[in-house]
């Protein structure tokens, strides 16, 4: 019985040792499994660290890229623009260049038909002179000559002789609207005499002598001058004053170049 107890007490000795062992065992297997799993969340972590740190980078690139190609397209689309001005430019030099090669052809055709224009009114001028009374004729046959040697002058463009010749009109036409009064030279019996000279356009041409003493009107009929009765001095005086802005302006009466003619 003895016997029996002994091994019945060993073997609960054997049990509770094996269930020692166990529950001693049990901590230290634990640890190893937190630490591995320790391990595994780490390398996790780094592994998703690396993988979120490309993800970035990808991105970063991505967006560089994109913001390349649109600088590109930006670039492109200037570009194109730019094309079509230079296309539109081009073409409206294209014509500006045939405009101004159309204007040299008429310049030239212009100029192959001004010259014999100028020379023509040159030829009116003279004529002109000629039969017109013989106001201020000195200056104005001085200007003709100057013209008429201007045409000859290669220092002078055309442009400038036909701008000439106009003014030249300009101041024949003038003439013909003017009340003007100067001294100058008529020739009578013969004879120069200084005297004052009035003009009211071209209908009235009178002379009057430095004294006031006798007065002359141009007949434009016999292309000479004609002395006027001692009545008409007094209205020839009056205009010379007008003329002169010794007086306001007034109603003048003078004798009518045209219709003048020698006495008989």
């Amino acid at each position: 019985m003895f016997a029996d107890i002994t091994m019945i007490k060993s073997s609960s000795f054997r049990l509770a040792l094996g269930v020692a062992s166990c529950l001693a065992l049990t901590p230290i297997a634990g640890a190893d499994q937190l630490e591995k799993a320790q391990a595994i969340e780490g390398k996790t972590t780094q592994e998703a660290a690396q993988s979120q740190s490309r993800i970035n980078r990808r991105a970063d690139n991505s967006l560089a890229i994109r913001q390349e190609i649109e600088q590109i397209q930006t670039q492109i689309s200037n570009l194109e623009i730019y094309r079509d001005h230079l296309q539109n430019l081009v073409g409206s030099q294209q014509i500006e260049a045939q405009s101004l090669r159309d204007q040299i052809t008429e310049i030239k055709d212009t100029r192959q038909g001004i010259v014999p224009l100028m020379y023509r009114m040159l030829s009116g001028l003279e004529q002109w002179l000629a039969n017109d009374i013989p106001l201020k004729a000195d200056q104005r046959q001085a200007r003709f000559e100057k013209l008429k040697a201007m045409m000859g002058r290669a220092d002078v463009a055309d442009s400038e002789k036909f701008r000439r010749i106009l003014e030249a009109y300009q101041i024949e036409r003038d003439y013909g609207s003017k009340l003007d009064a100067y001294q100058d030279t008529i020739a009578l019996n013969g004879r120069d005499i200084q005297v004052d000279v009035l003009h009211l356009g071209r209908v009235s041409l009178v002379a009057r002598r430095l004294d006031g003493q006798q007065y002359w009107v141009w007949s434009a009929r016999d292309s000479q001058w004609v002395e006027l009765d001692a009545s008409a001095g007094e209205a020839v005086d009056q205009a010379f004053s007008v003329a002169q802005k010794q007086v306001a302006p007034s109603l003048l009466s003078l004798p009518l170049s045209a219709n003048q003619g020698v006495k008989s």
